[in-house]
């Protein structure tokens, strides 16, 4: 049953392609699949899809993983801490309506083209090449789309941690540090885990904004765009499905943590 959908899709898809038969509209099945069955092969000298890719998600899980490092640490202590709350949460709520695109223009003049080879002083080699991909301005429009809903989810969870566990766990001894390892982070992880999985669909979505930023000569966002400008639309549709292919990977990462690990949550609703 969960394949009819995708079968139907493709069906119609070559149907529809037959009839345009116009490839620069809706190449056909054999062209994209093509490609994706040959993910090594150079593409009109735009590199290989599956290089392409890992630049990208290398990217992607830098930018991520810094939005995640800041925004549960921070969004616990807003959650459980009405100061702090009152403190950052005015702050934060001038920059959450901000369309990570809208950053580009200020991110551009911050950072340039700097990229984690500047900060390292690789001048040369293959290791240069690989670390002078990852831009900072391309890392900022990801952290910015990610921080956000992996913030929000966190501040949700942790209130909604029934205040009668952390009160019980005090009149039994345990400290500050226990209360926040043993009660509340594993309370409000549900919430966090859905924060995150949020934030990784934002942050491959901003992936391709941040590819379009200047100096990048790599990545599917990259590639997404120079293939559009040569009309080759077969290149276009296959780093759509690479992108989707391993967004959706990376998410089933999170659901099966959330089926394995907080299976209780759902019977206790």
């Amino acid at each position: 049953m969960p394949f009819l959908a995708p079968l139907i899709f493709i069906l119609l898809w070559a149907i529809i392609a037959r009839r345009i038969d116009n490839q620069v509209i809706l190449p056909g099945l054999g062209q994209v699949a093509d490609i994706l069955m040959h993910p090594a092969r150079d593409l009109i000298s735009m590199g290989s899809l599956a290089g392409n890719s890992l630049v990208s998600l290398a990217r992607v899980v830098l930018g991520y993983l810094t939005a995640a490092v800041l925004a549960i640490p921070l969004g616990v202590f807003m959650g459980y801490y009405g100061l702090i709350f009152q403190f950052f949460n005015g702050f934060l709520n001038l920059f959450r309506p901000i369309p990570p695109l809208a950053w580009v223009p200020l991110v551009m003049a911050w950072f340039g083209i700097s990229s984690l080879a500047t900060i390292t002083g690789v001048e040369s080699g293959n290791l240069f090449v690989y670390l002078n991909n990852i831009k900072f301005s391309m890392l900022f429009i990801i952290f910015v789309g990610a921080f956000y809903p992996i913030l929000t989810s966190t501040i949700h969870g942790v209130r909604q941690v029934n205040r009668t566990l952390i009160d019980s766990a005090r009149v039994l001894g345990a400290s500050e540090k226990q209360v926040f390892i043993k009660v509340l982070l594993p309370a409000a992880m549900p919430s966090i885990i859905t924060g995150l999985r949020i934030g990784l669909g934002i942050a491959w979505m901003c992936l391709v904004s941040a590819e379009m930023l200047p100096g990048s000569l790599s990545g599917i966002g990259y590639m997404i765009t120079h293939a559009f400008t040569l009309a080759s639309t077969d290149i276009v549709i296959a780093g759509m499905i690479a992108i989707g292919g391993i967004g959706a990977l990376m998410d089933m990462v999170f659901r099966r943590i959330e089926t394995r690990k907080f299976s209780w949550r759902k019977q206790a609703d």
